[in-house]
């Protein structure tokens, strides 16, 4: 490709990537959201749990020991999801049957606390993600018009426009490679949700009805 023409490319390529990504924030109404995906801040607990309500003395899981190391065993992402869900089910097996429901509730807690604050730090860290990736859009953009500028000029030097030009052309490739990371990134708030649900649900056919 000449030149001109990569040139060209690069400053085509800032402005798509880029455009793509104010239509998702717009579509969300929030600048900072670049993910296709609906941004849902916080989730509640009717979104996953639809078992008895549970008693405010759930809230204090994380005072019971067996409990706390549960919950951070379970709610960790690199222990599979059906591991985890076997290791709740052989709890609940394990304790006197007055107890179970307690602990479930408890469990159910600790799970929601942790996994919902897991997702809204992975979502800040998005947002923070995408405003650099906006700054460094802006700063490419303006590389860009330097060197068309520059390209313009009939005494402009070579030397110095190829040196502009190559540096234009490799923060360009960094620039995307970072959009295509921040699209796997974008998928792991629901990968928590689905995992939160998954759990949620085995807690909950564990409860013991009256």
């Amino acid at each position: 490709m000449s030149r001109p023409g990569m040139i060209f490319a690069a400053s085509a390529g800032i402005f798509l990537l880029f455009s793509s990504h104010a239509a998702y924030a717009a579509a969300n109404k929030d600048p900072s959201w670049p993910c296709i995906q609906r941004k849902v801040p916080e989730l509640s607990v009717g979104q996953v749990w639809n078992g008895p309500e549970i008693p405010e003395s759930a809230k204090n899981w994380d005072k019971d020991p067996a409990v706390d190391a549960l919950t951070s065993e379970v709610a960790a992402r690199r222990n599979p999801l059906d591991a985890a869900q076997k290791k709740i089910v052989e709890f609940a097996g394990g304790l006197p049957k007055d107890q179970v429901n307690d602990k479930m509730f408890m469990l159910f807690q600790g799970v929601f606390d942790t996994l919902n604050r897991e997702r809204e730090q992975v979502i800040s860290g998005i947002s923070r993600y995408a405003d650099k990736q906006r700054a460094m859009a802006e700063d490419l953009r303006k590389q860009a018009s330097m060197v068309d500028a520059m390209r313009a000029k009939p005494d402009a030097d070579p030397e110095e426009l190829d040196r502009l030009n190559e540096r234009l052309t490799w923060e360009t490739r960094i620039y995307e490679e970072r959009v295509q990371s921040l699209t796997y990134v974008c998928e792991v708030p629901t990968i928590i949700e689905q995992r939160l649900y998954g759990l949620s649900k085995t807690i909950q056919q564990s409860i013991v009805k009256p």
